[in-house]
């Protein structure tokens, strides 16, 4: 269509005039001071790219290995909350949107629709996003129910252990509703207003977790396990020693804990640290050349969750399928031009550091 939004950029200002206030500053906000969530987007402009000559590539193929399945990019849509704040369709536009461009949806536990109405709403591979519940028969339940609902793979978030202080949603009075994610079991909280605000102490997840609960979650389930929150070697190789298959570096997309290590950043040391597990970014993600940049430093593939947010604003589902194809024909573009024909050619020697950008 003329005039239709041509970077990821375009589609954000769209998102930011069609969503009412309260929901675009929880879309687009971050915990207290917000220097992380500034942080993980500009420490991208510090990485630069070393392009190779007469590389001799017809093409460039930018399917990727997930977890022994094969898709078609190297991005997928991440697990994040509520998508019908966005659009009516909510996650059955996102799923359909990942189905068509060929790539994974990860569902929140949080989701608009039910989970199992969101797994009939296409084809393609998908992930159930949860927690580990202080009440652990609700996290076997919510496995459960992905197991029975065709989802291939377990997300559990890491990183949300406490209610965080997030400014813009108190200044709204945001409430969150419940939604159909609360449904297995689980219960919306009672004091929506302590818990909207972001500073109550009281939260259904489990502070207490520890890595002890890895054998527990294996024993209630044979699909591969992947953790969402690791920034740090240290966690990264407790990951490889008790038995994760994948994990996302990501800092919740600066939303929970305020001054952490950009992702980017800390994607080096995880990688090295990670063994086996395979690894994965979150957080950042604008241009196609952010995507090289995200797997020349280890990642098989990154994540993107506000610009689905941004899709869906636009056009719903088209809107999201939109902003994949921006993508991918940015990283094709990326690919061609620094020599590199598949993603597994991509590596260290693509790019550099450069300590400021003039």
């Amino acid at each position: 269509m003329a005039g239709e939004p041509i970077n990821l950029y375009e589609l954000e200002a769209i998102c930011e005039q069609t969503l009412p206030l309260n929901e675009w500053d929880y879309v687009a906000g971050g915990a207290t001071d917000e220097i992380t969530l500034s942080r993980t987007r500009s420490v991208f402009d510090h990485i630069a790219l070393r392009p190779r000559m007469l590389a001799g590539i017809p093409d460039a193929d930018l399917s990727v290995s997930v977890l022994g399945q094969r898709i078609g990019l190297p991005f997928m849509l991440s697990p994040c909350g509520s998508h019908k704040r966005a659009h009516e369709d909510g996650e059955l536009a996102s799923a359909r949107a990942a189905a068509a461009a060929g790539t994974i949806l990860a569902v929140s536990a949080n989701c608009s629709y039910a989970p199992d109405e969101i797994a009939r709403a296409a084809d393609g591979p998908k992930w159930y996003q949860t927690y580990f519940y202080r009440d652990r028969e609700q996290t076997v339940d919510r496995v459960h129910m992905a197991e029975e609902n065709g989802y291939d793979a377990i997300c559990v978030t890491l990183d949300a252990v406490w209610p965080p202080k997030r400014e813009r949603n108190i200044r709204n009075s945001y409430q969150r509703q419940p939604t159909a994610g609360d449904a297995p079991g689980l219960a919306p909280p009672k004091d929506l207003t302590k818990f909207n605000s972001g500073i109550s102490s009281r939260s259904r997840v489990d502070p207490g977790a520890s890595w002890d609960d890895v054998a527990w979650l294996r024993s209630v389930t044979n699909l591969p396990i992947v953790f969402k929150g690791i920034i740090t070697r240290e966690d990264a190789a407790l990951c490889a020693e008790h038995g994760v298959d994948a994990l996302i570096v990501s800092n919740h997309g600066g939303r929970n804990l305020d001054t952490t290590i950009p992702t980017i950043e800390a994607l080096p040391e995880v990688a090295d640290a990670a063994g086996d597990v395979e690894v994965y970014l979150d957080g950042g993600i604008r241009r196609g050349t952010d995507v090289v940049k995200a797997i020349a430093l280890g990642a098989k593939a990154v994540m993107l969750g506000r610009p689905m947010f941004w899709g869906l604003a636009y056009a719903g589902d088209q809107g999201v399928v939109h902003m994949l194809d921006i993508l991918r024909d940015e990283v094709e573009t990326t690919m061609m031009m620094c020599g590199k024909a598949r993603i597994e050619d991509i590596g260290r020697d693509l790019i550099t550091r450069l300590p400021e950008l003039r």
